[in-house]
């Protein structure tokens, strides 16, 4: 036995971070850079951000376009819905390829896809054609998708929360940057003997050639998975292709993942909108210059080096302690705290409480978004990509409601428009109440009475054939690696659990 323990051993693949029983990393090292899951992480946030910035480098630029241009409120309204609309179905299509095909591929595709929308932005000459360029540029939105499809693919359970909050948050505080480069860029060029309007156009190659340069990193620098990338996994087996139908279905079944997708259009699709208003409200609002207006804004977008981070160790920290009970209530409880600030952000009326308000605002919003994707690794094992892309779309169909509503033409001031967003939150957050986890209990239930494990529930996505063929031997693992979603509670320790599933 100990012969073959040890040749088993010599076999196994070698990582410089403690993995799992799926190889996934168990611990996060910030400042590392080893393959395959670090790189990974560095590869996504940067990917990620550089989309960001391309999505929102237009807002902070608005009071020079829309002369240029002649550009109406209800031009600017339609631009900035039709900037997070096009996400909308990008995220939930980005998720079913994540599934499919692989966060790498997927990832990168999109990336360079969409960076044509970003050149062409300089040769925009109407209201229409600079909506078009704005919705076809808001597409690269969807690697947040891929983003967090990745480090679910990379890290394990008692990390994943932070993994996916530091990956978002950090490739989120693109639409603080832009805020910050676009009119610096815009300046340096200004500076540089261009005429203001022609000044603009030519900024926007800035972010384009980011982003295409981040696609091509991704491409050749990442990994799918621990053990390496999807297509080389199935073709020597070690991976099965999975059904385009059977990881749809159980994906969009799961009421889970609507709930969550219901609430992060309040908290992402709040920041998404804020992205897109902020800068113009200071503006107009406290005739300020546009630099200044710049620099204030940058504030919301800039929370995000901590804030989601911070939800997703906040998701982490109390999920140790309290289970997946905890992340919920955690969730719940910061969202409705940045409705609370949101509804006063709309109230105040000087420039100095307005700034305070804004930023403690933000950074309750977007702890809030970390701690969501510290829930959504853990709702399907078969489905992750779907129901990320389900949670993610959710935010951008937020966000063109919430400026679909209050933020088109003149219906609302945006003071007003702002209060009545922070209401929104509240309401739209009452319904994480509602999910439960039969192993694990809701936010005021426990665990079902009925012995109910993780395998159970993970298994549940697999019919009987497809376990014959043993398609199933991942989510198996994963419940297994699951458990500590129990939290330190009374009820069924690990062990127990496992002998009863075995019998």
């Amino acid at each position: 036995m100990d012969v073959e323990s040890a040749a088993v051993e010599s076999q196994a693949p070698k990582f410089a971070l403690p993995v799992d029983s799926e190889h996934k990393a168990t611990e996060f090292r910030l400042f590392s850079v080893a393959a395959p899951h670090m790189r990974a992480f560095h590869l996504s946030w940067i990917s990620f951000f550089c989309c960001f910035v391309s999505s929102f480098a237009a807002p902070p630029l608005l009071p020079i376009i829309r002369d240029n241009l002649n550009l109406t409120a209800t031009d600017i309204g339609n631009a900035g819905i039709a900037s997070v609309t096009g996400a909308v179905f990008a995220r939930l299509a980005m998720g079913t390829a994540c599934d499919l095909f692989g966060p790498r591929l997927a990832s990168a595709s999109l990336i360079l896809l969409t960076a044509p929308a970003v050149y062409f932005t300089s040769i925009a000459s109407s209201s229409i054609s600079f909506l078009l360029v704005r919705f076809f540029t808001g597409f690269s939105l969807a690697t947040f998708v891929s983003t967090q499809f990745w480090m679910s693919s990379m890290f394990s359970a008692p990390v994943v929360g932070t993994a996916n909050g530091v990956s978002g948050g950090w490739g989120n505080l693109g639409g603080g940057a832009t805020q910050l480069i676009m009119p610096l860029v815009f300046a340096l060029i200004v500076n540089s003997g261009a005429v203001e309007f022609t000044a603009w156009r030519i900024a926007f190659f800035i972010p384009a050639l980011f982003q295409m340069l981040s696609a091509f990193a991704v491409l050749t620098l990442g990994q799918d998975l621990p053990d390496g990338n999807f297509k080389k996994l199935q073709k020597s087996g070690d991976k099965e292709k999975d059904k385009f139908s059977k990881v749809f279905y159980h994906g969009i079944t799961n009421y889970r993942g609507w709930i969550l997708a219901l609430t992060y259009g309040y908290c992402f699709g709040v920041e998404l909108t804020i992205d897109n208003i902020i800068a113009e409200y200071f503006y107009d609002r406290f005739n300020l210059k546009l630099h200044t207006a710049g620099i204030i804004a940058a504030s919301s977008g800039l929370a995000n080096l901590f804030a989601r981070p911070g939800g997703g160790i906040i998701s982490d920290a109390v999920a140790k302690r309290f289970g997946m009970r905890g992340r919920l209530w955690a969730l719940w409880v910061v969202q409705t705290l940045g409705g609370l600030f949101c509804i006063l952000l709309g109230r105040v009326d000087s420039l100095s409480a307005s700034i305070v308000v804004l930023i403690v605002f933000s950074v309750f919003v977007q702890t809030a978004c970390g701690l969501t994707f510290g829930v959504v690794p853990f709702v399907s094992r078969r489905s992750l990509g779907v129901i990320s892309g389900m949670t993610g779309g959710g935010g951008n169909v937020g966000a063109v409601l919430t400026q679909l509503i209050f933020f088109k033409g003149s219906k609302y001031s945006k003071e007003t428009g702002i209060t009545l967003m922070g209401i929104m939150i509240i309401c739209c957050t009452l319904p994480i109440m509602l999910i439960y986890f039969p192993q694990w209990g809701g936010m005021f239930c426990g665990p079902s009475q009925n012995i109910s494990s993780e395998e159970d529930y993970y298994l549940s996505e697999w019919n009987s054939q497809e376990r014959e063929k043993g398609l199933h031997q991942g989510s198996l693992k994963f419940a297994e690696n699951c458990r500590a979603e129990r939290g330190k509670v009374k009820g069924l320790n690990s062990d127990e659990a496992q002998s009863t599933n075995i019998e």
